[in-house]
This record gives structure tokens, sequence and C-alpha cells, in this order.
């Protein structure tokens, strides 16, 4: 008997590719950035938006995504004016993200009930409603578009600030929009892996990429694909071994990770053994040209 006769297999199947999909085409600008764990700061001010929503009694989802790209915009100003270093700024923000989701939790009527964050914390993509499964559609999609369509320009300004400011580019927006699209796919991959894991499917999958391209555009491709199997599969796995969703996708993409690792450096050392390496290599064309 297949899983997938269900509707909800089928919901968790759906935003479980997008999210695969939408994570690691944001997660490479992060990683170029050397903020990779920026997604966990964000998952844990969008805990506070969770708590916001329980105790209004509004959508968790929606508060979520306001109060996240709020601190995601906080961030990026704090760390464009210079005065706070990049680490110390998410360290406020992870502290006092779930600080106040605790607090407001609690205070709202249905903190009494010990599992009210579970779902958020570790992810419930099987509990997935069909307007739920829209939010993360549109809002995946939508972030997926800006990822491919920007890259030249989002490129440049993790590369080189400075230079993206003297070609023209609209630098300030560009890192608003990475702030925004951070905060966006935190809340939305928090239905499938949950706030405590979120940033590994925006990391693993480039990580694992780089470990056999060059290239910014195929480590980002590759890296799209990888996190989509990984989703695909961890659905699917999950979904015959009755195991957390979102802990196995995680898993399956770190041993894409590791394999990809261990096959990469055999090579390595296979190829080092039977081809000499030539003293003069030719340099690598760029993948991204900004037109003066």
């Amino acid at each position: 008997m297949s899983l997938f006769q269900y509707d909800f297999m089928i919901r968790a199947l759906v935003g479980a590719l997008i999210i695969g999909l939408t994570a690691p085409a944001l997660g490479i600008y992060l990683v170029q950035r050397k903020l990779s764990l920026i997604g966990d700061g964000i998952g844990h001010v969008a805990l506070t938006g969770v708590g916001v929503g329980l105790l209004t009694n509004q959508s968790p989802v929606f508060t979520a995504v306001i109060v996240a790209a709020l601190g995601a915009i906080g961030v990026e100003l704090v760390r464009e004016r210079g005065r706070t270093s990049g680490d110390l700024a998410l360290a406020v923000l992870f502290y006092g993200g779930i600080a106040g989701g605790v607090v407001l939790v609690g205070l709202s009527p249905k903190g009494g009930a010990g599992n009210s964050l579970t779902a958020y914390l570790f992810g419930s993509l099987t509990t997935t409603s069909p307007s739920d499964l829209t939010v993360i559609v549109v809002l995946g999609l939508t972030v997926l578009i800006a990822m491919v369509a920007l890259r030249p320009a989002l490129f440049a300004i993790c590369h080189d600030e400075e230079y993206a400011r003297v070609s023209g580019l609209p630098v300030r927006a560009l890192n608003l929009l990475l702030a925004v699209t951070t905060a966006v796919t935190v809340t939305i991959a928090m239905r499938a892996v949950g706030l405590l894991l979120v940033s590994a499917l925006m990391v693993v999958p480039v990580a694992a990429a780089q470990q056999v391209t060059r290239g910014f555009r195929a480590t980002m491709a590759l890296a799209m694909v990888i996190g989509l199997v990984s989703a695909g599969a961890g659905v699917t796995l999950a979904g015959e071994a009755n195991t957390a969703l979102g802990a196995t996708i995680v898993l399956l993409t770190i041993a894409v990770f590791l394999g990809l690792a261990v096959g990469a450096a055999v090579w390595r050392l296979v190829r080092r053994r039977l081809i000499p390496e030539s003293p003069v290599s030719a340099a690598e064309p760029p993948d991204v040209v900004l037109n003066p």
C-alpha cells in the first residue's frame, strides 16, 4: 500500500520538495558571506513570532514571518553600520528571540499545553493543511525565483560589497532582500524540519556541493539537486520507517555530504598519484560578470 495515497503525505512531499529547492538556493549566498548560522538566529526570532500568534489568537505562521523579517532587517542594518560585529548581533538574536518566544507562549492561553511549540521546534509537515501548503508553495517559489534571477547581483554583494557599490548596484536594497528572504525561508521551513534544524537545509547541501564543484553556478545547481533529492527521499523514508520527518531529511543530507567529501578526497588522492600536476594551470572563467 502506497504512503502517497493519503492527502497529508502528498502535501508533505510537495512542501518538502519546495523547501528542499529553496533553502540551498538561498543558503549559498549566506555561506558566501560567512553567515551560515544566521538561519538559527532568525529561527529563534521566528519563535517569538509564534508566541505572538498564540497570544493574540492569530496564525502563528503569519506572525512568525513578520517578526522574523523585522529581526532580519534589524540585524542587517546593525551589520551595515558596523557598530556591532556580526557574531555579537547573531548572539543577541539567538537569546532574545528564544527568551521572548518562551515568555509569550507561557502567557498565551495555549501555553500550558506543554507540546504547543513542538511542531515549530522540530517540524510537523504531515500536519500541514491545504492553506499552509499554499503559503509554502507561493513564498518558496517567490524566494527561489528571486535567488536565481538575481544571481549575478547577489553574488557580487556577497563576494565584494565595495566592488558591487562602485559598479552601481543597489547594495543596501539587495542586502535587505537577502535578509527578508532568509526570514521567509526560515519561517516556511520550520513546518518541515523545525526551527532547531532549519539552518541545516540551507548550509549542508551547499557544503556537500562544494566538495565536487568549483564554480558558483555549478555549486548552486548541485546544492539545489541535493536538497531536492534529500527532501523527497526523507519524506519517503520517514513514512516507511515511522521516523521524524525533518530529522530524517537532515540526516540524509548530512549522509550525502559525508559521501561526497570522502569520494572527493579519494579521487584527489588517486588523481595525484596517477596524473602529475601541471606547473601551469589555466585560469577558470568567472561565473558572474557584471556589465560596466
